[in-house]
């Protein structure tokens, strides 16, 4: 039994996984009560949320990307297979500020694969790695722990293994360039195309900040879950030669 155990509990996951996971939660009710408060106030000029994503398309000379709307609430994305932004019931045909903010976030990420944007590119390239990494951690870690007849070869599966975890972390580390450089580029496309007042803004900004911390949250989750996963079997191999 792994020392951290004491007394049926794991204290690796108590110490360093269950804030992140809090802070996790924390972030998802923020953003969504921070969403529903701010589509309550609504754009002096009338724009829609497909409509503002327009405008910034627009703004930045980005054609041919289309504009749809999709069911669910906060459903919003850009698929760049398809050169489609989809946009969620409560932002597509809405009038508010958090739906302007959270149009105009999807139509920056349209502009920065327009725009060739490194990060964007880096975090396409290695989402296929890190889904492989993802679903490969778990089963090398148990396969190293159960096969231990299989001597050095079974510490070499568990690290195999924590390093295919970790490639979580590097798309969770890659991601958040990516959407903070979104909402800036949202921000700016509202303030110099005067899609909303001055006033109104702060309401774009305030949904585009508290859904940006839901990704901080889950790069803090993934990074505690590494970190868990080194405590427990990183010194496999030298306990192994003790």
């Amino acid at each position: 039994m792994p020392y951290s155990y004491y007394y049926g509990f794991d204290w690796t996951y108590i110490v360093l996984v269950l804030p992140c996971v809090l802070l996790s939660l924390w972030a998802s009710a923020n953003v969504n009560s921070t969403f529903k408060k701010y589509s309550q106030q609504f754009s002096s000029r009338g724009l829609t949320g497909a409509e503002a994503a327009q405008r910034v398309l627009s703004a930045n000379g980005v054609r041919g990307v289309r504009i749809d709307r999709v069911s669910g609430n906060l459903t919003d994305h850009y698929d760049p297979k398809t050169n489609v932004i989809r946009l969620s019931d409560s932002v597509y045909n809405a009038t508010s500020t958090a739906a302007i903010g959270v149009a105009c976030h999807e139509a920056g990420h349209a502009v920065q694969y327009a725009e060739s944007y490194a990060p964007i590119k880096l975090r396409a390239a290695i989402i296929p790695i890190t889904n492989f990494g993802s679903k490969l951690a778990m089963p090398l870690i148990l396969l190293g722990i159960l096969c231990t007849f299989l001597g050095e070869f079974s510490t070499v599966l568990v690290y195999l293994g924590i390093a295919a975890f970790g490639l979580s972390l590097v798309f969770q580390l890659v991601t958040l360039p990516v959407e903070f450089n979104a909402s800036r580029r949202a921000m700016q496309a509202i303030e110099s195309s005067n899609l909303l007042t001055p006033e109104e803004q702060k309401g774009a900004r305030k949904t585009l900040s508290a859904a940006a911390l839901t990704y901080v949250a889950a790069t803090a989750v993934a990074l505690a879950q590494l970190l868990r996963l080194i405590v427990l079997f990183g010194g496999r191999g030298r306990r192994r030669n003790d």
